[in-house]
């Protein structure tokens, strides 16, 4: 199988042009500073660095990445640092939003193969009703009550049940409201992938970016003192 049609998924790569003249040892002696930190082991071999993470710390400025390459590459133009950098986040947050699809979908075919029985359901809202009228039946804290903060509404008879059930004008929202308590709710699952798949593909977009600024500002000595260390000579 050919991993590298998709490994996009957690690797992130670009290219950093260097400044003329730059060799190759003075570009990696200026990104040094990024790779000497705790639980980063890396190695130098003529124009290409690996190296590897392991227990990043917060700190750490590239503690998304669990590993990776850099390579400088020179042409008739000049030259370049490409990177290829790989990262276990980036391939957990890709994976979470299926498996949260994959419960909705389990959720969905429960209340398909195993809808609750009419005692089920009769049994879970007379639980409901007796919490709620526990909740009504607490008095209000004195703060709430010098705040003016409304009392509980207390749970409806079951005669103002009956009597707003007669006032509507069909059943079909009854039925629909009984409908929507059969089986787990998907909604969680939804909001969960969601959620990830957001963060998935906004870190692809602002880690690319980051890390290649962060690069460029090494390379092109842009700041003084970068990540708290002398420039380099």
């Amino acid at each position: 199988m050919d991993w590298r049609a998709i490994d996009w998924i957690w690797h992130i790569r670009g290219s950093v042009p260097l400044p003329p003249g730059q060799s190759s040892h003075e570009a990696f002696d200026r990104l040094d500073p990024l790779f000497r930190v705790r639980d980063t082991y890396h190695d130098r071999r003529g124009d290409e660095l690996t190296f590897s993470k392991s227990n990043q710390a917060p700190q750490d400025k590239m503690a998304t990445f669990d590993g990776g390459t850099l390579r400088i590459e020179r042409d008739g133009t000049g030259a370049v640092l490409r990177f290829d950098l790989h990262s276990r986040i980036l391939l957990f947050c890709f994976l979470a939003p299926l498996l949260f699809l994959a419960f909705a979908g389990l959720n969905i075919a429960i209340g398909v193969l195993d809808p609750p029985t009419a005692a089920e359901r009769a049994e879970a809202k007379k639980k409901q009703e007796e919490r709620m009228k526990r909740i009504a039946e607490q008095p209000l804290h004195p703060i709430d009550q010098f705040l003016g903060a409304p009392a509980p509404e207390k749970p409806k008879s079951e005669e103002e049940k009956a009597r707003e059930k007669a006032e509507k004008k069909g059943k079909s929202e009854d039925v629909d409201e009984d409908e929507g308590e059969e089986g787990p709710s998907t909604t969680p699952a939804y909001v969960f992938a969601g959620i990830f798949a957001a963060l998935y593909l906004g870190g692809r977009i602002l880690e690319k970016w980051l890390i290649t600024k962060r690069f460029r500002q090494h390379l092109w000595d842009e700041e003084p003192a970068l990540d708290g260390g002398a420039k380099p000579a």
